[in-house]
């Protein structure tokens, strides 16, 4: 009997699962139609990047950084090429399998810490295993586990108003963290933050990551860049350096 013919962009999802890439994009595009024009936010990017690394996508406002981001983050579809994390090609993917990568694979850390006003710290980090559907006594022990991560077990009974800045970033970091997701995701993590408590929140980022994780870093700001070890300078859309720095 002939064997069925094995899908080529399937099996180049799994190499990059045996080489441990948990992004991998080819010629990615994203295209905006804007009346007659063509506006492209994104223009034939290609990155790799492998599981442990800390990474920053640095660029100025509008060099696509932030589309890139939502690309990367499976908040938008691209218009043209590959894009594949942990090995899955994302544009193979249902609306559900979406929604399963961003809620288990990704953990997002926006500038605007995103968080429930009138729920506790705890219950903030909660949201993430009830939508996974996880019962209550697990939620809660590994929302504890997070917010104990994060240096923040003594204010896990506090509402956001509650809390100063750095720390609703934290909580918004152990809501990330509490799905043990491939990728952190941070989105100008200390964009409402004194510098003070910023230079805190990236020592926290540089701990997570000394503990396995995976992170990468958006950013305008070159110092917040340079606290990650390889950075991505993004311009016009395109990749304009690659570069390790530490």
């Amino acid at each position: 009997m002939a064997q069925a013919a094995v899908d080529p962009l399937v099996e180049r999802g799994e190499q990059l699962r045996r080489d441990g890439i948990v992004i991998r994009t080819y010629d990615l595009w994203k295209t905006y139609i804007m009346g007659d024009q063509e506006i492209n936010a994104v223009s034939g990017v290609d990155i790799e990047i492998t599981s442990g690394e800390y990474v920053a996508i640095m660029g100025p406002s509008g060099s696509g950084k932030s589309t890139l981001m939502n690309l990367i983050g499976c908040l938008d579809t691209a218009s043209k090429g590959q894009y594949y994390i942990n090995g899955w090609l994302v544009s193979n993917l249902t609306d559900d399998e979406l929604a399963r990568i961003r809620n288990k694979e990704i953990g997002f850390v926006f500038q605007t810490f995103n968080l429930l006003s009138r729920a506790t710290a705890l219950h903030n980090v909660e949201l993430p295993l009830i939508y996974a559907g996880l019962p209550a006594d697990v939620r809660q022990q590994k929302a504890r586990s997070a917010l104990k991560a994060v240096d923040l077990e003594q204010r896990m009974l506090h509402k956001p108003n509650e809390l100063s800045g750095g720390q609703r970033q934290r909580v918004a970091i152990a809501r990330a963290l509490v799905n043990n997701p491939s990728i952190l995701l941070a989105d100008e993590p200390t964009g409402n933050l004194d510098s003070a408590t910023g230079n805190e929140i990236m020592a926290l980022f540089e701990r997570l990551h000394s503990q396995g994780n995976t992170i990468i870093l958006v950013t305008h700001e070159h110092d917040i860049a340079m606290h990650a070890h390889r950075v991505i300078h993004v311009r016009d859309g395109k990749v304009e350096k690659d570069e390790k720095v530490k």
